[in-house]
C-alpha cells in the first residue's frame, strides 16, 4: 500500500499597508483593502491599494494578465514585496494575484483619490457612509476616537467608574422646552438632554463616575457649531470643595485627551496639519463679570455672545499664551437649579465655561448637595419640588458636596482640526434639517 503526501504553498496571513515597508524584499504577502486608484499606462498599471491603516503600490504589467477592479472595490492581492523609493514607504507589491472580494463598486460621489475633497459639505453628509472613507476625512474621526480614548483613560486611572445611564426619561432635566419628546408605550417621554440627574445620584454609589454617550437637544439652532444629537462626555466626582476642584479634574482630562491624540493619532494629525494644543498646567481663570469688563459688555449681561468668547480666546491666548480660558462665576439666573450660589455673594454661581480656541467647549460646576437647598431652589423657580421626587430621593439619604463638567466631543474635535462647521467631524450629523443617512 503507498500513500502521497501533497505539498501547497500556505496562503500567508494578512498584511497592513501600513507595515508593508517592515517586510523583507522577496516576501510573499496579502493585502486586503479597497482599490483607492488605478492608473493604467502602456506597459504598466499601477493599482494604490487602501486599508485602515493607509496606503500601498500594488504593480501589474502585461505578463500578470489581471483585470483591475473598478475604484472602490473591495479586492485581496498577493504578491511579492519589491523595494522602489518612489512607492509608499519604499516598497511595492509586483507579481500580483489580484482578486475582488464583492461586485465591482459603483462609481463613488466624489474623488476619493485626490488629496483633498472640494466637494460642498451638503455632497460630503448626503454620501457620508462613502465619504468618510477619503483619509482626510477618516483623519478626523480617528483624532475623536484617540480623544475618547485618552478620556477613558484619565478616569479610569483616577478612581473614577464608568457608567451608562437611561436616554429615555420621564422629564426633562432643565427645561420641557429643548426636548424631543416621545411615545413610550402610550406614555409621554422625552429623549435626555443630558445624563445630570442620574451621574449626581450615582455619586452617592461610586463617588467619582464618568458617562460617554448621545444627548438630545431640541433646540431650532442652524449654526455651525450646534447640533440636535452630540456625543456628550460627562464627568461627576464627590467630596469636593468647590467648583476649582472640578476644574483641576477637568484640565487633567484635557490634557489626557491631547496626549492620548498625539500618541494613538499621529498619522491623522500629520496629514490634516493640525497643532494639538498643550493645556497648561493650571488653566488660567477669570470672573464672568471681569470678562464682561474686558470685552466690553454691559455689566447686566446674563451670558458671553460667541464675540465676547472670540475676544478672550485671543486674550488668554496673548496674555497666558493658553487656548485654554476657565470663565467663573456665571450669573445664577443663567444657570441651571442644582447650581451652587457664590457663598460670598448669591448672585454669582460656582460654575465655569472653559473655552478652547474662542469657543465654548465645556459647562462644569458645584452643585447643590442638601435636600432643603433643592426645595428652596425648585419653588424660587416656580416649580413643585415634587415634580423631582425620584432625583431627590438620593439627596435624602445623604449626598457628598460634588460637581461635574460635560465636554462636547464634536466640538472638541472640530477645534482641534479648526474645522469651520461642527458637522465636518460628526459621522451622521442631526441637525434641523437633517436625519439621514
Amino acid at each position: 500500500m503507498s500513500s502521497f503526501t501533497t505539498t501547497t504553498t500556505p496562503t500567508p496571513s494578512r498584511t497592513l499597508c501600513a507595515d508593508l515597508s517592515r517586510c523583507e524584499p522577496g516576501t510573499h504577502v496579502r493585502l486586503q483593502g479597497w482599490v483607492h486608484r488605478r492608473r493604467t499606462l502602456s506597459t504598466v498599471t499601477f493599482l494604490v491599494l487602501r486599508d485602515r491603516s493607509g496606503l500601498a503600490q500594488v504593480v501589474l504589467r502585461p505578463a500578470d494578465d489581471q483585470d483591475v477592479p473598478t475604484e472602490e472595490t473591495t479586492v485581496e492581492v498577493v504578491g511579492t514585496v519589491t523595494p522602489n523609493p518612489q512607492a509608499p514607504g519604499g516598497v511595492e507589491v509586483t507579481a500580483p494575484v489580484v482578486t475582488a472580494l464583492t461586485e465591482p463598486a459603483a462609481t463613488p460621489p466624489v474623488e476619493l483619490w485626490r488629496p483633498t475633497l472640494t466637494s460642498g459639505l451638503a455632497t460630503l453628509l448626503d454620501h457620508a457612509p462613502v465619504t468618510w472613507r477619503h483619509p482626510a476625512r477618516r483623519a478626523a474621526w480617528e483624532i475623536a476616537a484617540a480623544s475618547l480614548r485618552g478620556f477613558r483613560t484619565t478616569l479610569d486611572a483616577d478612581g473614577f467608574t464608568e457608567i451608562h445611564t437611561p436616554k429615555l426619561v420621564e422629564s426633562a432635566t432643565e427645561s420641557g422646552a429643548n426636548v424631543f419628546g416621545v411615545d413610550y408605550f402610550g406614555r409621554p417621554a422625552f429623549l435626555a438632554q443630558s445624563p445630570q440627574f442620574y451621574k449626581q445620584q450615582l455619586v452617592g454609589v461610586f463617588e467619582r463616575v464618568y458617562e460617554i454617550g448621545p444627548v438630545f437637544r431640541a433646540e431650532p439652532h442652524d449654526t455651525v457649531r450646534h447640533l440636535a444629537e452630540y456625543v456628550s462626555l460627562d464627568v461627576e466626582l464627590g467630596f469636593i470643595r468647590d467648583h476649582r476642584d472640578v476644574l483641576a479634574v477637568l484640565r487633567e482630562v484635557l490634557a489626557g485627551m491631547a496626549d492620548a491624540v498625539r500618541e494613538y493619532a499621529g498619522p491623522a494629525v500629520e496629514r490634516l496639519g493640525v497643532d494639538v494644543p498643550a493645556v497648561p498646567e493650571q488653566i488660567p481663570v477669570i470672573h464672568f463679570a471681569d470678562a464682561l469688563a474686558l470685552v466690553g459688555a454691559p455689566d447686566d449681561e446674563p451670558d458671553l455672545a460667541p464675540e465676547h468668547e472670540r475676544a478672550l480666546g485671543e486674550w488668554a491666548l496673548s496674555e497666558h499664551g493658553s487656548d485654554f480660558l476657565a470663565v467663573e462665576g456665571y450669573p445664577m439666573a443663567k444657570r441651571p437649579f442644582y447650581t451652587h450660589p457664590q457663598p460670598d455673594d448669591l448672585r454669582w454661581s460656582n460654575s465655569f465655561d472653559v473655552l478652547f480656541r474662542g469657543l465654548e467647549l465645556v459647562t462644569g460646576g458645584q452643585r447643590l448637595h442638601r435636600p432643603s437647598e433643592y426645595h428652596h431652589a425648585i419653588r424660587a423657580r416656580g416649580q413643585d419640588p415634587a415634580a423631582y421626587a425620584a432625583y431627590l430621593h438620593a439627596f435624602e439619604h445623604g449626598m457628598p458636596p460634588h460637581g461635574g463638567f460635560a465636554i462636547g466631543l464634536e466640538r472638541w474635535t472640530s477645534r482641534i482640526t479648526r474645522a469651520a462647521n461642527v458637522r465636518e467631524v460628526t459621522l451622521f450629523p442631526r441637525d434641523l434639517h437633517r436625519l439621514t443617512p
